[in-house]
């Protein structure tokens, strides 16, 4: 009896720092949305992002007002300008200067001073970018033909994926980043979703499992790619792949609905996207951006409360794309997904204190050789 009576009074205290904790988490969120404007639209638009947490912005706001916060900071519809490849001009790796000039950054962002690669790999520059909000780790590789998809793909997906280190490894490449959209319910990280591509394979080909998916990658003559596949069948992603020879490449989805918000191109032919407010929300990022010169530009943040950062919003990636020479740019998946590897240790990782060194579960991701 003793013991029943003293495992009902710890259940009681449990259950009672748990009520506790969503009163306060509910009062605190209550708070927020009635104060400023500004505050109010980032912390919806940032919880819309996240994988689990949506439902906290309906606690506070209407469905009709959480409809004009999305569309108050959101991405304009992207171009449906066909992506200029003469605008590449690949030149060879010892024409590649480390100077880089760029249209001017807002003040928010600025370098934390360039860090130089001390290994052989002489193209290969890492350089850390800072934000009021965010830091994020920028690696730009002046050879596009060292970049590819890795995956876990062996005649079938695995049922459980693995860190990205695992992944680079495993390959033999020297870094990597995380990639497109994948299954990541309870960090399983078995297959990609929509199409991949590695090494000139297709080795996923399910266009239609979501809705407006963009399929990002690189053809044999390493140039990027930003693709609509919204609506294409898997004949059609097959003929796409031959046309366009292309080698390497994943998908992310273009949506922003009151429950959802993703956005991809984020840079076409030189020229940045529109966008009202800050574009969306504030969390980690991973972007990938081609310059004229061919090099692509691999920039990855932190945030959600790492290192004490919130994240980087839209208007945030366009900025360091563009000072740092994209023509072309594109977000990739972010959240808990985002990481970067490079020569033995991770730059940037995953968010949580478990992860801390290590990242999430994938089945693919873009890797350098």
């Amino acid at each position: 009896m003793k013991a029943l009576k003293i495992t009902g009074i710890v259940f009681l205290f449990i259950i009672t720092l748990l009520l506790a904790f969503v009163i306060t988490l509910y009062l605190g969120m209550k708070d927020i949305c009635a104060s400023a404007k500004s505050t109010r639209n980032t912390f919806v638009t940032t919880i819309l992002e996240t994988g689990q947490f949506k439902f906290l912005a309906s606690w506070c706001l209407s469905d009709e007002e959480i409809e004009e916060v999305v569309r108050s900071n959101s991405m304009a519809m992207p171009s449906d300008e066909v992506l200029d490849t003469s605008l590449i001009k690949i030149s060879s790796v010892s024409d590649r200067g480390s100077d880089i000039h760029g249209t001017d950054i807002s003040s928010s962002v600025k370098d934390n001073g360039k860090e130089s690669d001390q290994t052989d790999e002489k193209d290969i520059e890492i350089i850390k970018v800072s934000g009021m909000t965010f830091q994020g780790t920028l690696m730009i590789v002046k050879d596009p033909s060292r970049v590819s998809v890795a995956t876990l793909y062996n005649d079938g997906w695995p049922e459980r994926g693995k860190p990205l280190k695992d992944i680079v490894e495993r390959d033999g490449a020297i870094g990597g980043i995380n990639g497109g959209l994948y299954d990541s319910h309870n960090n399983c990280g078995k297959c990609p979703y929509g199409v991949c591509i590695s090494r000139g394979e297709i080795v996923r080909n399910k266009p239609s499992e979501y809705s407006n998916l963009v399929f990002i990658g690189l053809t044999e003559d390493n140039i990027l790619q930003i693709i609509d596949i919204n609506g294409k069948t898997e004949k059609e992603i097959v003929e796409m792949k031959e046309t366009l020879k292309l080698r390497d490449g994943v998908c992310f989805q273009e949506v922003a609905y009151t429950d959802n918000n993703h956005f991809v191109t984020l840079i076409k032919n030189g020229v940045p996207r529109e966008m009202n407010g800050k574009g969306s929300g504030l969390n980690p990022r991973t972007v990938i951006g081609q310059r004229a010169d061919g090099a692509l530009l691999l920039f990855v943040t932190d945030g959600r409360g790492y290192n004490n950062h919130i994240g980087a919003s839209a208007g945030d990636l366009i900025d360091v794309m563009m000072r740092y020479g994209a023509v072309n740019a594109a977000n990739l998946d972010g959240g808990s997904s985002t990481c970067m590897y490079y020569d033995g240790e991770y730059l940037q990782n995953s968010v949580t204190l478990i992860y801390s060194q290590t990242s999430w579960r994938l089945p693919c991701a873009f890797v350098i050789h």
